[in-house]
């Protein structure tokens, strides 16, 4: 490698750190704590409603009408909407410390005086308090309540609301997830999201312009940050949503991401080789970033697990990102070459991948590489912290493999292989690149049981352990979800 390209290297790495810094801290953005609650605040009329359908679990047209004659009351003068009305989720437990400083930053910008009245009754939610699909299913049902009367100010302020995530990729996608239960029901438009990064990773912030890591300046920066989500333009993202198929009577912890579910059918196009067992188990989730297989799952596993048995070794991003490269040195992935263990093979013993390619409705099955102990199938730009496996290709590379240049909103996945840890490694510093295996627009991995009786599976950031079946397949099927998440753009 000549010194040209290890000081292109460097100041990539440079310029990378400080575009991360500059996108969480919005330096010279200055506006009055007044000015900012007055354009962002929705009326007290308003908040007390919300508040109370939510904490009633029940939206009562009585008690909105009695709401909406005080406001418009002969005399009195008519309520107006915020000039972008915002919504804060916060989940304290994230980022270490940061959690609840954050959280009461927030509502001393969003309204001190209401919080102390009620925590409800700020725009600043704490999900260990009040849930995402809460605040669809009663809060804006609500506002939408209010405009079925003719109130103009609710109207506009149900048109204009927009969220802030304040918490890591998990606590974005759980929040993405409940918002697109609106496109589901009708009931648009859907509000866009906005990112503050409290997590380890912060993928999903990054890729959005929000940074990825919660803002040195944080005081300043977060007024900042509230402003930008009000104002800021909109992108779209895709989501993917993945179902699994397995023999019944197994037993699965699913993470939260994961649900249960009778309303599950594998693609009729693609013939199923083999017999299918009498009684099958379905499970089904949404994922934003990246569902993988295989060792990196692993490591992710036995990190979590960890980390709920010893809490207090978790204070923050820069503690987890050390256990967590301290935990993945124990699996034995660093020396998957030398090991005889069949646990530490390749994937292509237990598994088969079928795709949709670019630009085509045929399902085709792609070969796995044998050297393969971990295939990742990838949404966004950004991956364990901020790199990129999938690279920058070149166009000659792109038309020589059939692959179209990777955004989070083309309709395509980007699906690698990584080797070992060392392999791992080198490919997060872009050293070396993964293993291109395939882009496509549907996936789907068939697995079934040899000398493993288990794998390792991971959706943005959720492990958990799946039991494979020596008689039967277990199939995971991944395909577009046919509308698209907004998300506020923090450049």
């Amino acid at each position: 490698m000549d010194s040209t390209a290890k000081c292109r290297r460097r100041a990539s790495g440079r310029s990378s750190v400080v575009e991360s810094i500059r996108g969480c801290t919005f330096a010279g953005v200055r506006i009055s704590k007044e000015e900012l609650r007055r354009r962002i605040t929705m009326p007290e009329y308003l908040r007390v409603a919300v508040r109370e359908a939510i904490q009633s679990k029940d939206v009562d047209a009585e008690t909105v009408k009695r709401h909406f004659d005080t406001a418009y009351a002969p005399g009195a003068e008519p309520p107006q909407p915020p000039e972008g009305p915002i919504v804060v989720f916060i989940n304290s437990k994230s980022g270490g410390r940061h959690g609840p400083q954050l959280k009461a930053r927030l509502q001393e910008l969003m309204g001190e005086q209401q919080v102390i009245i009620s925590p409800l009754l700020s725009a600043v939610l704490d999900l260990s308090v009040v849930k995402p699909h809460e605040f669809v299913q009663y809060g804006l049902s609500c506002l939408e309540k209010f405009a079925a009367l003719g109130d103009s100010c609710a109207k506009v302020t149900r048109e204009r609301i927009r969220i802030v995530a304040a918490g890591g990729d998990g606590t974005v996608g759980w929040i993405l997830g409940c918002l697109g239960e609106l496109k589901k029901q009708g009931r648009e438009p859907v509000p866009p999201t906005g990112i503050i990064p409290l997590g380890t990773g912060n993928d999903l912030s990054r890729s959005f312009g929000w940074g990825g890591s919660f803002p040195f300046n944080w005081k300043s920066a977060t007024k900042s940050i509230l402003d930008r989500v009000a104002t800021g333009p909109i992108n779209h993202l895709d989501s993917w949503n993945l179902v699994i198929s397995m023999p019944a009577g197994e037993k699965l912890e699913t993470p939260h991401s994961l649900k249960p579910t009778e309303d599950a059918s594998l693609d009729q196009e693609l013939d199923i080789d083999g017999e299918l067992p009498k009684k099958l188990s379905n499970y089904q989730g949404v994922y934003y970033n990246y569902f993988s297989i295989g060792m990196d799952a692993q490591v992710a596993y036995g990190f979590h697990h960890l980390r709920n048995e010893k809490p207090y070794l978790a204070q923050g991003p820069v503690s987890n990102k050390l256990i967590y490269s301290g935990y993945s040195c124990t699996q034995g992935w660093f020396f998957t070459p030398c090991s005889s263990d069949p646990g530490l093979r390749g994937l292509n013993n237990i598994l088969r991948l079928y795709v949709k390619k670019v630009n085509s409705s045929k399902w085709e099955q792609v070969p796995v590489p044998s050297s393969v102990r971990s295939i990742v199938t990838l949404n966004l730009p950004s991956y364990g912290g901020g790199r990129n496996p999938w690279g920058h290709l070149k166009p000659e590379y792109l038309e020589k493999r059939g692959f179209v240049e990777a955004h989070a909103d083309d309709g395509c996945l980007e699906i690698f292989g990584l080797k070992q840890g060392w392999h791992a490694s080198m490919v997060m510093v872009d050293l070396i690149s993964a293993k291109h295996i395939a882009q496509a627009s549907a996936i789907r991995f068939e697995l079934r049981a040899g000398e493993w009786d288990e794998a390792y599976m991971q959706m943005d950031g959720e492990p958990w352990k799946q039991p494979i079946n020596k008689e039967f397949s277990t199939f995971v099927e991944i395909k577009r979800v046919p509308f698209q998440s907004l998300m506020v753009n923090g450049k």
